[in-house]
């Protein structure tokens, strides 16, 4: 094995083992939940099942593919499987980023390793993930074909584009990516008229963009075939608006931490800042060309990154390419030519093995930690002692356990409120807060609902309340939950 090689397969490995975590989501467990309701009930539900106070409400299952393959996985494999195969899913993504850059392995690699630390904090069992996927996918298929102009590269992306929309609403970022490029390729060709050139016309004169007209109609085409493939879901076009609908709710921007901006204070969110800094730094300095799709992507996902956390995988993707061509243009790397010798072949695949076992003692570690990490960030206990006593419904919960619950007590209790923010509306979580924080009125609005059983952190300010009201009693107490049932 040579040393670029080893070099290659060292990242990688390190980059399996650093994705592969304990499943801490906490829209993970009503995923599940919903996967499985699609495949023992063979429908995909329109109206809300899970929660009593929204029970009938619409639902836009826009991730029910997602759910079920979840679901599946989970039955074949459990959440062993699922960590493992979701961690495949994100090194994948990189992997194909990694095909896209240049400089190869230490330049690339460089920059792959600081875009895949900007992202670490997102990863996890999420549908996001097969959105980053498919997200590398559709840059990976467009920049070949803007550099092959084989337009059988093109003929994935519809097809994949229905896949998508029903996999996640994540799917209008592959529409900005198509348009995006379709756009560059419409500006760069009335920037630069086609035309035969001589050999010494171009050795004059900027290289033109390596497009023709006809590329830029086929981008059009496939624009037109993917938005007509978004129609192929179970809502229809109502998927159209309805990631519009999840960006402008005041409530998911304002309460759910995952659509908060990054706080550079925290470090977890410095490795973005540096890959932000290193792209404008190294495109200062080096001044490769980068072309205006490139340039159109990454100002748009570097704006919603800083915007949302959520965002910045997608940024990463699109950036890593950019900042390697960046740092090849400014310092070029030449590999050696000369074969690498037996002996060094030989140290070489020892490194690797002795890396590749100890990724898989980490796979160990982390796959036997599961337990122990559900049981300190949810109530296990507690759900196991509503098991055993079935006390009355109707129950209200923490907003972040709300989807432990669905997947530990459906269908016996129906919970408050979940991480399905877009079911619940911005009202009622308004007033869901106001409930746990004990706002004046909050015996009248658990009383409107007929709740008879609390479920929540024993220092939350509800807690407190309830323990001084005669007409609660706590039948339930650990350090990680508590429960209050009415008499």
């Amino acid at each position: 094995m040579s040393t670029p090689r080893l070099f290659t397969t060292i990242l990688f490995i390190a980059l399996f083992a650093m994705t592969l975590r304990e499943i801490s989501d906490p829209d993970f467990w009503w995923h599940l939940r919903a996967g499985q309701y699609i495949v023992e009930n063979a429908t995909i539900p329109h109206r809300d099942p899970f929660a009593f106070t929204t029970q009938g409400k619409e639902w836009i299952t826009h991730e029910w593919l997602s759910e079920v393959f979840i679901f599946g996985v989970h039955r074949v494999g459990g959440l062993a499987l699922l960590s493992i195969l979701f961690s495949g899913i994100i090194t994948l993504a990189f992997g194909l980023t990694y095909a896209r850059s240049e400089g190869k392995p230490y330049l690339a690699g460089f920059a792959l390793l600081l875009g895949a630390l900007a992202t670490a904090p997102t990863w996890d069992v999420r549908p996001q993930m097969l959105s980053l996927l498919l997200m590398s996918v559709f840059l990976f298929l467009l920049d070949r074909y803007g550099s092959t102009h084989n337009a059988k590269l093109l003929i994935p992306i519809p097809p994949l584009m229905l896949l998508w929309v029903n996999l996640h609403s994540g799917y209008a970022l592959g529409l900005v990516v198509i348009g995006a490029y379709w756009f560059g390729a419409l500006v760069e060709g009335i920037a630069y008229p086609w035309k035969q050139k001589t050999a010494a016309d171009i050795t004059r004169e900027p290289s033109p963009p390596s497009l023709t007209r006809r590329m830029t109609r086929n981008l059009f085409i496939v624009l037109v075939l993917s938005a007509l493939a978004v129609l192929v879901n179970p809502n229809g076009a109502r998927m159209f608006l309805y990631p519009f609908e999840t960006l402008t709710s005041p409530a998911m921007q304002r309460y759910i931490q995952e659509w908060f901006s990054p706080d550079f204070h925290q470090t977890e969110w410095l490795p973005f800042a540096l890959l932000i800094v290193a792209l404008v730094f190294t495109t200062l300095l080096a001044r490769a060309r980068v072309p205006l799709a490139h340039v159109l992507l990454v100002c748009l996902f570097a704006l919603a990154g800083l915007r949302s956390v959520r965002n910045i995988p997608l940024f990463a993707v699109i950036a890593i390419p950019i900042l390697s061509a960046q740092l090849a243009a400014w310092i070029p790397l030449r590999a050696s030519k000369r074969p690498t010798p037996r002996s060094m072949r030989i140290i070489n695949t020892m490194i690797v093995a002795f890396i590749a076992l100890a990724a898989l003692v980490r796979v160990g570690g982390v796959l036997a930690n599961q337990a122990n990490v559900e049981r300190a960030k949810y109530p296990a206990a507690a759900v196991e002692w509503i098991q055993k006593n079935r006390p009355a419904p109707n129950l209200y919960n923490s907003y972040g356990w709300g989807g432990y619950l669905i997947w530990k007590l459906y269908p016996d209790y129906l919970v408050y409120i979940d991480g399905r923010a877009d079911v619940h509306g911005d009202v009622f979580i308004e007033d869901f807060l106001n409930i746990y924080r004990a706002s004046p009125g909050w015996e009248d609005k658990l009383t409107e609902k007929n709740v008879r059983l609390v479920l929540i952190e024993p220092d939350a300010p509800l807690a407190k309340a309830l323990a001084a009201d005669s007409s609660w009693v706590q039948v339930f107490s650990d350090s990680q939950s508590v429960i209050y049932q009415k008499k």
